[in-house]
């Protein structure tokens, strides 16, 4: 199987579904008009509610929600072969997640902008509103998590990366600084660019001096220091950090996944991967269950994502111009981040299984597999540091990128260069969501716990503020050094699309209630019952076979409370959910778009 068959034939479906379910989801199903005037015009403020150039909302949308997910969900899950991710990917964005965003952008912006939580809780009720906030707030721990345990196998040890990654600091400061006082975007920009690559070719320099010896960092330092800088990235102004590196990774985002597709195109590697891989189908050394139902969570983000939510009921809905940009915005963003999980997927698989396997297993679990390595000693040496046992994701990423560019003559001599920069690439990303994600959990934590105390509910109110960063990154920290991918990864996987089946449940509510045919409901309701019996047999399955199993490498009793704890809630929100949609079916209310009240 060549690579460049997959890519074609996965552009071919997104087109082919964006062109034609994406216009008779959002008119035919949600029936959007542009009757009456977006939150963005109707609020016009000048800070949140904003109208926006669709392309540019675009821009913002697409960077909030491709975070690492796309790239690490696909990476892992091609320990079945390469056929049940892609299928997954590609059916779970069209039927799934292209619905889920679009249809939670809609109910957010006919309610004026309001987060999801708020939306629930005025169409469901109060208990359904505070569950939904609740499982929120664990969902957006568990996703610090998960992203920051890719960090650790990927700059573990390595010097070179840590310091070009650390270098995005400084670099995104002084950024912030130039846009501040100068409002010189350009100038702003070209440093950052500049600085960026110079940091990263600067990087082997440091490697034996005293710097390098600081930089050297193993994985227990590295799970202490990312929450203690998630700490002060949450409290610091957002344009002092940021904003800028949000907008300094989107460049390289775009850069290296262009670059990537450009080179399947030109070197049209082999797919090394056979499609299914029998002995791994009920588990294997990197995703502990079976391919179903494990498939559906290892891959989250790529195929439906219910950290999407977040951003679909957050700044996206007070941004948009024009009813009609759902589509372009919400549905067309969901299928492109889909190619970017479909390149992360062919990326892993160009590799030959037996070196996956050597990446992302530890050395005793590899050991066990009886394999032998083929092309990962060469890979090493080119790369200048030992790729064995790095576990995550994001080594095989680079590992599997550089080896694809590393068929261009001219190229092979810089893949170390660009193995460290599709380092730096996932790591600034994470880091974003990092950024971006403890400030969301702080602000949910200050609405949560100001119920109690009043002043907590001001953000701007300097204790609270300090106290509930400190207390997000407590809890997502404890939970990082609580495990290993296997089992953080999993735990993410059920939290994020638990998240997703909620947004989905809004989404047959608001169906039913604007829909002409009520039929119509089976958009969202069809990948609404896959979805929460996929959530729940894997939930279960991880806290008997796992979190509460003192014989597993992944036991935590704290990670099985929680898994309890989100599921619970999310059955309490979908019989809540069922008592309205019952109401509804007898009574349908037919109404606008802007008073879907």
């Amino acid at each position: 199987m060549n690579a460049i068959t997959l890519v074609i034939g996965a552009i071919c479906i997104l087109v082919i579904a964006y062109r034609f379910y994406g216009i008779f989801f959002t008119k035919k199903v949600l029936k959007i008009n542009e009757d009456t005037p977006t939150p963005a015009n109707e609020k016009n403020d000048g800070q949140d509610y904003v109208p926006t150039n669709r392309w540019v909302a675009f821009g913002h949308h697409f960077a909030a929600i491709a975070a690492a997910g796309p790239l690490v969900g696909p990476i892992l899950a091609a320990q079945f072969g390469y056929l049940p991710g892609y299928l997954w990917l590609l059916i779970g964005a069209v039927i799934g997640g292209a619905v889920h965003d679009a249809v939670v952008l809609f109910a957010s912006m006919t309610k004026g902008g309001k987060s999801l939580s708020e939306v629930m809780r005025e169409e469901l009720g109060p208990v359904a509103g505070f569950c939904t906030g609740l499982a929120m707030l664990f969902i957006i721990t568990i996703t610090m998590a998960g992203l920051s345990m890719v960090i650790l196998g990927a700059l573990a040890e390595n010097p070179w990366g840590t310091f070009a990654v650390a270098a995005t600091i400084p670099i995104a400061m002084l950024m912030g600084l130039i846009n501040k006082f100068t409002g010189n975007l350009k100038i702003s920009t070209i440093l950052g660019v500049i600085l960026l690559v110079g940091a990263v070719f600067y990087g082997p320099s440091i490697q034996g001096t005293w710097l390098g010896d600081v930089l050297t960092l193993d994985r227990e330092t590295l799970s202490i220091l990312l929450p203690i800088y998630a700490f002060f990235a949450a409290a610091l102004p957002v344009w002092f950090l940021l904003a800028p590196r949000d907008y300094l990774s989107s460049f390289m985002k775009i850069g290296v996944f262009v670059a990537l597709i450009i080179g399947v195109f030109i070197i049209n590697p082999t797919i090394q991967f056979p499609a299914f891989i029998p002995e791994f189908l009920g588990g294997g050394p990197i995703v502990a269950g079976p391919v179903w139902p494990f498939v559906s969570i290892t891959i989250a983000c790529g195929a439906i994502s219910g950290f999407h939510a977040f951003v679909g009921s957050g700044t996206t809905p007070k941004m948009l111009n024009r009813w009609d940009d759902i589509r372009v915005v919400g549905f067309g963003a969901m299928l492109v981040e889909c190619v970017v999980g479909v390149m992360a997927l062919i990326a892993a698989t160009v590799l030959h299984p037996a070196d996956y396997f050597a990446i992302n297993s530890s050395p005793e679990a590899f050991a066990k597999l009886g394999m032998t390595v083929v092309d990962l000693p060469v890979l090493s040496e080119a790369i200048g540091m030992d790729l064995e046992g790095r576990t995550g994701g994001a080594v095989t990423l680079a590992v599997g990128m550089a080896s694809i560019f590393a068929g261009v003559e001219w190229f092979s001599h810089l893949t170390a260069y660009f193995y460290q920069f599709v380092i730096m690439f996932e790591a600034v990303f994470i880091l974003t969501a990092i950024d971006a994600g403890t400030r969301t959990a702080r602000y949910l934590i200050q609405d949560f716990l100001g119920n109690v105390y009043k002043p907590l509910k001001k953000t701007d109110w300097l204790p609270g503020a300090i106290g509930a960063s400190a207390l997000a990154c407590i809890m997502w920290g404890y939970l990082l050094n609580s495990g290993d991918i296997a089992s953080v990864w999993a735990l993410f996987g059920v939290s994020n699309q638990l998240m997703a089946s909620i947004g989905l449940v809004c989404g047959v509510t608001f169906v039913l209630k604007v829909a002409d045919k009520r039929i119509y409901a089976l958009t969202c309701f069809i990948p609404l019952v896959y979805l929460y019996i996929t959530v729940n047999v894997a939930g279960f399955w991880m806290v008997k076979n796992v979190y509460w199993n003192d014989m597993a490498g992944g036991y935590n009793i704290l990670n099985g409370i929680l898994s309890i704890i989100m599921l619970t809630l999310g059955l309490i929100i979908v019989i809540t959910s069922f008592i309205k949609w019952r109401e509804l079916w007898a009574h349908p209310r037919f109404t606008k778009q802007a008073t879907a009240n």
